[in-house]
């Protein structure tokens, strides 16, 4: 559990801030002194730490220098009164992690602090550029022993030391956010801040001044000078994930940015110099974005000084097992389910020819959905995710929704083409449905043979596959969720032989 310091000399403000951090499970402890405050930190296992800007005989920036010295990873967050805007920018100009202004907002105190834990987190994550035992320690590692992996972990080590840009790329899910920290922690600015932003999950303004900051009255609500991640990551490293879904306005200042190391803020006129490393990555293709004019070439070229290409989950199997060990670990600690021993055979040969869209993150997530679904030891395929089980490769025999979990039926081999005595409708029926209808005066003629005609083609796609959907999906050119959309709508039986509910009745 996430532990935070409180340093304030005011009672009721660290009793306030006491009860709503524990009340988000975040451990608390208080100090009303600087030497109090830093005695504690001495002692270890402070996460973050909220510092009053005025305390008793010391200067709160003083603290935050002493504070830094005994461990420069520890978010510190300055708590100030309004009055003390200055002060409070030139303790983040000195590296602290943000500030909160008193009478303290209790919602932006929350968010605050959780970010600050996600920064610490970030910078405190052990990188295994080896593969070792797994015992769940640390949630958050890189593992890999597969040649695509090695070929990774070399490119790190060729390019950690030198001060130059890193552009990562694959898809999403892929673990590029452990390459931008492994660069970091192997670097010589692993002592000062990294900080990591997300392009895509940000309004283009907000963007643009969470790099940048902004100048007192730049736009409505700009109530304050705000510093930007470029100006406090001064001396560190800054992740620019999802870089392709930066706007253009914004492209062009982080260029100038990589080319000079200045910058000004928005609404301001003085030139702001800096000392970055900028790692970007991206699951997009950057190169066509350019042609296409919606991404710039020259900020392309200053990105990639080095690019390193991450693998997806699906051309590295091997490491798959290495993988499942370690998610196993951290969700039988986190879940508290210490009895798991672990995967079936089955279960295993299950997660090995699943081809992982979502890649790692995929593997993660199914991982904490098989043990939360768990009622033994073993996680057979009774416990794994539904798209899991009923996955097939295509050509494969393996059992798909077509049995039960236990296996007690076999998948049946491909049926042949339909007669007209298999009970699907043929040219003939469709006719008579038409001229029948017709008579009725049916007004929605249209729909009604467009439905007619899917009935019968997801049928016998269905009937091709064994009933395998996703197999079905990219024979049919659409997603998976879509075949299964149909299959509801239309009442097809996947037991054994598929077939329509009105199998062996007349078309119409």
């Amino acid at each position: 559990m996430p532990h935070a310091l409180i340093v304030d000399d005011d009672r009721s403000l660290r009793y306030l801030i006491t009860q709503v951090l524990q009340s988000a499970g975040i451990e608390t402890s208080e100090a009303s002194t600087a030497e109090e405050g830093l005695r504690r930190i001495s002692e270890g296992g402070v996460d973050l730490v909220l510092l009053d800007i005025q305390l008793p005989r010391r200067s709160g920036l003083d603290v935050l220098g002493e504070i830094q010295g005994i461990d420069r990873r520890i978010p510190i967050v300055i708590v100030t009164s309004d009055n003390d805007s200055n002060t409070a920018i030139e303790a983040m100009q000195r590296g602290a992690y943000d500030y909160l202004t008193k009478p303290v907002d209790t919602a932006q105190l929350l968010s605050l602090v959780e970010n600050a834990l996600a920064a610490r987190e970030l910078m405190s994550v052990p990188v295994a550029l080896e593969a070792a035992e797994i015992d769940g320690s640390s949630e958050r590692v890189f593992i890999g022993q597969s040649p695509q992996m090695l070929q990774v972990f070399k490119a790190i080590g060729r390019v950690a030391a030198q001060d130059v840009p890193i552009l990562v790329l694959g898809e999403s899910g892929t673990g590029k956010e452990l390459v931008a920290q492994a660069i970091y922690q192997h670097s010589s600015r692993q002592t000062n801040p990294y900080l990591a932003i997300n392009c895509a999950a940000l309004p283009d303004s907000l963007l643009e001044s969470e790099l940048f900051g902004h100048e007192k009255g730049a736009f409505t609500g700009a109530d304050k000078r705000r510093i930007g991640k470029f100006e406090q990551c001064h001396g560190g490293t800054i992740f620019l994930d999802e870089v392709g879904d930066m706007a253009h306005v914004v492209q062009g200042k982080v260029l100038r940015l990589l080319q000079e190391q200045r910058f000004e803020r928005i609404g301001g006129n003085e030139t702001i110099s800096t000392n970055v490393r900028v790692i970007a990555a991206t699951n997009r293709p950057l190169e066509e974005m350019v042609e296409q004019k919606t991404f710039r070439a020259d900020l392309l070229f200053r990105l990639n000084g080095v690019t390193i290409h991450l693998p997806p989950l699906r051309e590295r199997v091997g490491d798959i097992p290495l993988l499942l060990r370690h998610f196993l670990a951290v969700s039988k600690r986190s879940m508290n389910k210490p009895h798991i021993e672990g995967l079936s055979p089955e279960s295993l040969e299950l997660f090995q020819n699943y081809p992982w869209p979502g890649n790692v993150r995929e593997l993660r997530s199914v991982v904490q959905q098989s043990v939360l679904n768990s009622t033994g030891p073993i996680i057979i395929p009774e416990f794994l995710p539904q798209e899991i089980r009923s996955y097939a490769p295509r050509g494969s025999t393996a059992k798909s929704e077509l049995t039960p979990s236990n296996g007690a039926a076999s998948a049946q081999p491909p049926s042949p083409a339909p007669r007209e005595e298999s009970g699907f409708p043929n040219l003939e029926d469709l006719r008579e449905f038409i001229e029948r209808k017709l008579v009725e005066k049916s007004t929605s003629l249209s729909a009604e043979v467009i439905e007619k005609v899917e009935r019968y083609l997801f049928a016998r796609v269905l009937q091709y596959t064994n009933g395998n959907q996703s197999q079905a999906a990219e024979i049919l050119g659409i997603t998976r969720g879509k075949v299964k959309d149909r299959v509801e709508a239309f009442q097809i039986s996947l037991q054994r032989n598929v077939r329509l509910p009105d199998e062996g009745a007349s078309a119409g």
